[in-house]
């Protein structure tokens, strides 16, 4: 049957060989709709950001690319701006008419960490066609923040996919019909519109911008650090804000979603044309994500902002970007924010779990 493969078909992989691992592969890592994956114990410096290219391997660049490298052992710091290489403790062994597309976790995106997942013969970044077998590696560059590493943190993840699985946009109106997917008119166009809340229900406060010079964040610590330290406060009172080139923002989707329990979904940034900014990182919503079936009441997408070239003035209610819905090829047998460590249910306007608010 197509469809994302859920945790229990996930486990079925792992057992047969398809997904390899130099250490046991632990429960922890296994989501309702994707596997995290696992930085090793090795980080390359490296000059730029590359794609190994059809018949080549990963190593044949890595050897003209390679500055220096470090053991995460003891804990390293990956500095900002610079460019590193790590490979994955996971490898695969996709059977036919498996492929997997990988993604940022959620917590990573919010720190502003470009990490992407790259495999020997590649030609895209996070897409890995059916049959391929070898090594991952996640390309890591921190654009905000200086990070703190070891082996085993989990910064990436991976959803495996068995044929057609989108929604288009029929489908998705209909989905919608039976179960409201999102609170107020829903836009369907290439996937579930959604837009930016500048007018919030309380307050002023519609977003963080990223402080140019920090210190070093430990992704292993949670609710350690002060957010002002970090970030500075985003007010506004006539709904707009203007993007400063180069800066990096949060802020928060004015819709409020939902995951029912037999679909996943991945957030997607919308046409360029609407304004020179990224509207995205981290993009897997997991089954149950805001949905009652998990204990939620649909939850708003937090939004990682990159401007581009020129400033940017962004308005309440404009549109952003979209959620692209699959369908599960069975329900998982856990849903997101049912019984896991699920940090971000409910949510609204939030950072990452690093940060306590002071």
């Amino acid at each position: 049957m197509p469809g994302v493969l859920p945790d229990s078909a996930i486990r079925a992989m792992i057992s047969q060989g398809g997904i390899t691992a130099d250490l046991p592969i632990t429960e922890a890592q296994i989501q309702p709709a994707s596997l995290d994956l696992r930085l090793g114990r090795v980080a390359y410096r490296i000059r730029a950001s590359f794609l190994a290219g059809k018949a080549t391997p990963v190593a044949a660049k890595l050897a003209d690319l390679e500055m220096h490298r470090m053991d995460l052992g003891a804990g390293a710091v990956l500095e900002k701006g610079c460019v590193y290489l790590v490979p994955l403790v996971e490898g695969l062994a996709l059977p036919p008419g498996i492929t997997a597309v990988a993604n940022a976790k959620s917590s990573t995106g919010r720190l502003d960490l470009l990490t992407r997942v790259i495999t020997d013969g590649g030609t895209e970044f996070d897409r890995i066609p059916e049959g391929y077998t070898g090594p991952l590696y996640a390309e890591i560059c921190p654009r905000s923040f200086s990070v703190l590493v070891r082996p085993g943190m989990r910064l990436n993840q991976i959803r495996f996919r068995h044929g057609p699985a989108t929604l288009s946009d029929a489908e998705l109106t209909m989905l919608h019909r039976a179960e409201p997917l999102v609170t107020g008119e829903a836009v369907i166009d290439g996937g579930l519109g959604f837009s930016v809340d500048l007018r919030p229900a309380q307050g002023t406060l519609v977003g963080y911008r990223a402080k140019p010079h920090t210190g070093v964040i430990d992704l292993d610590r949670i609710a350690h650090y002060p957010a002002p330290d970090f970030w500075e406060e985003l007010h506004s009172r006539d709904g707009r804000i203007i993007l400063d080139p180069g800066a990096f923002y949060i802020l928060v989707s004015r819709e409020a979603v939902t995951i029912p329990p037999d679909y996943a979904a991945e957030m997607a940034p919308f046409l360029a044309m609407v304004g020179e900014f990224r509207v995205h990182y981290a993009g897997f919503f997991d089954p149950g994500f805001g949905h009652g079936a998990a204990g939620g009441t649909g939850s708003r997408g937090v939004l990682e902002v990159r401007c581009h070239e020129a400033p940017f003035v962004l308005e309440h209610g404009q549109v952003v970007g979209r959620l692209v819905y699959e369908r599960m090829q069975a329900r998982p047998e856990r849903l997101y924010g049912a019984g896991i460590a699920s940090n971000y249910q409910g949510q609204g306007l939030k950072l990452a779990k690093n940060f306590r608010a002071d």
